[in-house]
């Protein structure tokens, strides 16, 4: 366990739901900081006086008892010293942690009668990926969840856990903008995984990067998805890492990879379903002038993606790192299905159409605020009526409100 729990931005929306009859579940990749999430929530239980315990499926023992069925994870709660009777009968509640739920063979029945025969049990699960979870959750379980996506560390929270403190809702002075600057480089080129965030080193955040890299091709790919292949899924994944940012073309990567474009789609769904890329489908009103079906490709994690593409992490930009990391940040503050892009047939394109409750914001990132061309942004504006937009960079001059910096979003 961590010597020091940090908190994320998500605990305050997950706390909201502790003590209710559902089932809190945390999707998410493997390293993001789950385990951390679920200690950082049992810690503020314990603090309260409420009864918790902690397991952790990576312990095959806890996979053994939680295998044979509810009375066997009662008897063994009881064992560990738990009255779980006067729990009950004192109208109280009894806060059960379980990590890696999708090492079970069938955790629907398990949780199912949990929950309804032993209400007074809040079960709160994590899962390395929404596949593992999907394929082993039940229709039973519907309407019985609420889920939380964990992803890798905002910029707000890479600042927290490196004990650096800043306003970033106020205009900052010369010098300390300069500061902010290099720290949202340092973000950007080693990416937001918690534990390379804490290390100082870069040739330990390159190896711990190569071990999460190679921790889920062997335990998500090879073992859980039974894909045979490996050498030809590594590859996949290096062309992919090398076209973050870029239109989807399944049929070249099918020509590159020598893997049938059937193999490919079935790689997509599973490399999008355990938090690895997503594909962002582009933003239409018109398929008619608004020609794209296909969607562009984006990693998560730009530390990941550097070590995918080139084996070591880079200090200077090859184009799609910065928009890589913007696209990252509008996820984990606006959630993934409110991001697209748009493109017509004249070849205007625009990096984000962000869907926000008050409409949409279109968003153009620039390495320099200079390279901002407002043709297609105008055309964009007046199509649809906007009056506000957005163009995202760290260098150069600001021209206007329109202009602002990746922490300002």
């Amino acid at each position: 366990m961590d010597k020091e729990l940090l908190k994320r931005d998500i605990s305050d929306e997950i706390v909201k739901y502790l003590d209710t009859e559902n089932i809190i579940v945390l999707h998410g990749a493997r390293q993001v900081g789950k385990s951390h999430i679920l200690f950082y929530l049992e810690n503020i239980l314990k603090n309260d006086g409420k009864p918790t315990y902690y397991i952790d499926l990576e312990d095959s023992r806890f996979v053994d008892i939680l295998n044979d069925g509810v009375d066997a994870l009662l008897a063994f709660l009881k064992a560990e010293g738990f009255d779980l009777e006067k729990v009950k009968s004192g109208g109280k509640r009894f806060f059960l942690f379980i990590d890696e739920i999708q090492y079970l063979e069938k955790p629907s029945p398990l949780l199912k009668l949990l929950i309804d025969h032993h209400s007074y049990i809040q079960l709160i699960v994590s899962g390395s990926s929404s596949f593992n979870i999907k394929s082993k959750f039940s229709d039973s379980l519907v309407g019985r969840t609420v889920d939380f996506e964990i992803f890798n560390l905002s910029f707000s929270e890479f600042l927290r856990f490196k004990n650096i403190v800043y306003d970033l809702s106020s205009e900052l002075p010369e010098f300390q903008l300069k500061k902010i600057k290099e720290l949202y480089a340092e973000y950007m080129f080693f990416g937001g995984y918690p534990k390379i965030v804490l290390e100082n080193s870069v040739e330990k955040k390159e190896k711990y990067l190569q071990q999460i890299i190679d921790t889920y091709i062997k335990k998500d790919i090879r073992d859980l998805a039974n894909i045979k292949n490996i050498k030809k899924f590594n590859d996949l994944l290096k062309v992919l890492s090398s076209q973050s940012g870029q239109l989807l073309n399944v049929a070249e990567l099918s020509r590159k990879c020598n893997i049938a474009v059937q193999t490919i789609e079935s790689h997509l769904f599973l490399l999008e379903n355990t938090y690895i890329i997503k594909l962002v489908s582009p933003f239409s009103t018109n398929s008619l002038v608004e020609v794209i079906k296909s969607p562009k490709v984006f990693f998560y994690d730009t530390g990941l993606l550097q070590m995918l593409q080139s084996k070591k992490l880079q200090r200077t930009d090859q184009g799609s790192v910065f928009e890589t990391s913007i696209f990252s940040e509008l996820v984990k503050k606006f959630g993934q299905e409110k991001i697209n892009f748009w493109r017509n047939k004249n070849q205007n394109e625009i990096d984000f159409i962000l869907q926000k409750r008050d409409g949409i914001l279109p968003i153009e990132v620039k390495n320099n605020f200079r390279n901002f061309r407002k043709t297609p942004m105008s055309f964009f504006c007046e199509k649809y009526k906007l009056k506000d937009y957005k163009v995202v960079s760290i260098e150069g001059e600001k021209r206007g409100k329109e202009y602002i910096y990746p922490w300002e979003i």
